[in-house]
């Protein structure tokens, strides 16, 4: 089988933080490849400072196009909203039953883990990967046999962080992959909406 890690997330803007864990998972955390997948909305954020679903998208899709591990997938568009990873999960895992997934998250995250619909189900059916976050310390009680935490390195860079930053007039272009650096001017405009 295949060891895909999904990595959800409202990419808003993807950011070298994103790419360089996702490079991790699969030259150090054991994963073959990556999936990106852009979220049209977590239900537990605000969907009004989202840039545009396609364009979130479009960014994903020209940051990772040349390493051949990683995928961009885009299959929470097609599905009801707000995004749930366990429905997620269950479609990927019916539309491609060749794939075992591995379910990327923050420490953060972990801390909310309670708060996700199925949370139960979704800790005993899918393996999950949690990647340190600073002041998130990770407990993960025994009986989540599938759950790991991974020693990837701690990268504090966050798409908040780059779109205050795109608002200050800051430059940060090496903040963000080279490839949509040419998308700068429209990301600017539409994290300033």
């Amino acid at each position: 089988m295949i060891k895909t890690g999904i990595f959800p997330g409202s990419f808003n803007p993807i950011h070298i933080g994103h790419l360089a864990l996702a490079n991790w998972m699969c030259e150090y955390g054991g994963l073959d490849e990556v999936w990106f997948l852009v979220s049209p909305h977590n239900p537990l954020k605000e969907k009004s400072g989202l840039m545009d679903d396609q364009f979130r998208l479009l960014l994903v899709k020209e940051s990772i196009a040349s390493y051949p591990k990683f995928k961009v997938d885009d299959i929470e568009f097609s599905l009801p909203q707000p995004s749930y990873t366990i429905n997620t999960l269950d479609a990927l895992t019916q539309k491609h039953p060749e794939n075992c997934f591995y379910l990327i998250i923050g420490a953060d995250n972990w801390d909310k883990m309670p708060l996700w619909k199925d949370a139960e189900k979704l800790l005993n059916s899918y393996r999950i990967l949690i990647y340190p976050r600073l002041n998130f310390p990770v407990n993960i009680p025994e009986t989540f046999s599938l759950v790991r935490k991974v020693n990837a390195p701690l990268m504090e860079i966050s798409s908040s962080f780059i779109r205050k930053s795109l608002k200050e007039g800051k430059d940060i272009r090496f903040f963000l992959p080279e490839t949509i650096r040419p998308y700068l001017r429209e990301i600017c405009k539409q994290c300033s909406l």
